[in-house]
């Protein structure tokens, strides 16, 4: 199993997946592309000053590597709990900036699901 999508481009608050241009979050999953929901991590924003990735997601767990592309800058924060349940799912957890989650994403897609963010 791979990624199942082509990843265009990417650009500070777009990326191009498929020939389809989204300006917001992304998961992919299996192969299907959906908006990051971060509304359940919004309460943990004052504490990072940026609404984190935390385990209250919908995260896709379904894969052998989840890569999170953190953004142009790398700033998206992980929490530890996400890091914590990755490693009880035996799930390796990549973290880097959205650049280059994609560039990894084009080179090994195998067994991997992502969440790219696409600002900061």
């Amino acid at each position: 199993m791979g990624l199942g999508v082509r990843i265009d481009s990417f650009s500070f608050g777009s990326v191009r997946i498929d020939g389809h241009t989204y300006h917001h979050d992304v998961v992919i999953d299996r192969g299907r592309v959906r908006e990051r929901r971060k509304g359940p991590s919004k309460r943990h924003r004052e504490s990072y000053g940026h609404t984190p990735l935390s385990a209250d997601e919908e995260i896709p767990w379904g894969c052998r590597r989840l890569v999170v592309g953190t953004g142009a800058a790398g700033a998206l924060p992980v929490m530890e709990a996400v890091r914590a349940e990755a490693h009880r799912r035996h799930v390796e957890l990549v973290t880097v900036p959205t650049e280059q989650a994609i560039d990894l994403l084009a080179s090994d897609a195998k067994d991997t699901n992502a969440i790219l963010h696409v600002t900061c």
